[in-house]
Formats: structure tokens, sequence, C-alpha cells
């Protein structure tokens, strides 16, 4: 059996992560800093689905990876231990260097926690990288304008 990489529900990647006891603090409540790890698994795995890996980048000439620019969230509401989450990302832009994607963190119909990420294309060197026309390909059917 393979991992799950969530699924497409039109333009949205929708990816489930249950909260576990190492995602909590003392107090029982998700860690701050656990929000950007389902995150960054959310959009790895978005980006997976639309046929961007990491190994494809690294495969590049010259080698190629992204990291984060900037990374923005409001935390709306709290996660608990157990609880069934679902990380929504929505590609907004790519232009240049950078990729711009919205993401959402959901309990049933409650949002958690909202982000935007800005990542950059760079070389392993750390200088930016254009995005290629082959990634802007792969990227195009999926870009949309901002979660609703």
């Amino acid at each position: 059996m393979t991992p799950t990489s969530g699924a497409f529900d039109g333009l949205d990647h929708l990816y489930p992560v249950r909260v576990y006891y190492e995602d909590t603090d003392f107090s029982g409540y998700v860690y701050h800093a656990a929000y950007v790890k389902f995150f960054e698994r959310g959009r790895s795995e978005a980006l997976r689905l639309m046929g961007v890996s990491h190994s494809d980048l690294l495969a590049l000439d010259p080698p190629a990876a992204m990291v984060a620019r900037r990374l923005e969230i409001d935390y709306l509401r709290s996660a608990v231990i157990d609880d069934a989450l679902i990380v929504r990302s929505v590609m907004q832009s790519a232009r240049g260097a950078r990729l711009v994607i919205v993401q959402q963190i959901e309990r049933g119909d409650t949002i958690l926690a909202k982000a935007r990420l800005e990542i950059a294309l760079v070389t392993i060197g750390g200088g930016p990288r254009k995005i290629t026309p082959e990634l802007a390909e792969k990227l195009k059917p999926w870009l949309q304008s901002a979660l609703p």
C-alpha cells in the first residue's frame, strides 16, 4: 500500500492530516509550529500530484530546489489531539523564480488556520532560478486567484 497524496477537488488540493500527541503542547492543543508541518505536507503532496517532485528538480541542469521565501499564518482556532483535518492548498501564481500558494487547515466546516506561502526556486548554490518552461506547463492547469 502506498501513502496518500490527497486529491484535487477542482483546483483545490485536499490533504488529510490526523493530529497526534506529538503535534500538541502541554495544554493539549496543537503547537503553533505543527501547523507549519501540516502546511508543508499539503504543499509537497499537491506538487507531487501535479507532477513536480523534489527529485525532478534535483535532476535539472543545474540542479534546483524550492525554498520558503515568505510565510504568513493566521491562527484562527485550535486543533486538538485526534482531530481529523484537511489541508487545502491552492496554487495562486507562478512568475520568475516564485510560486505563491495559499492554504488553509480545516476541521469540518471550521477554518483553523490560513497561510500564504511564497516559494523561490533556487539553484543548489542558493541563487534564484527561473521556473523552467516544463515546470510552468505542469503548474499552469492548477493556478487560480485565491481561496474563498
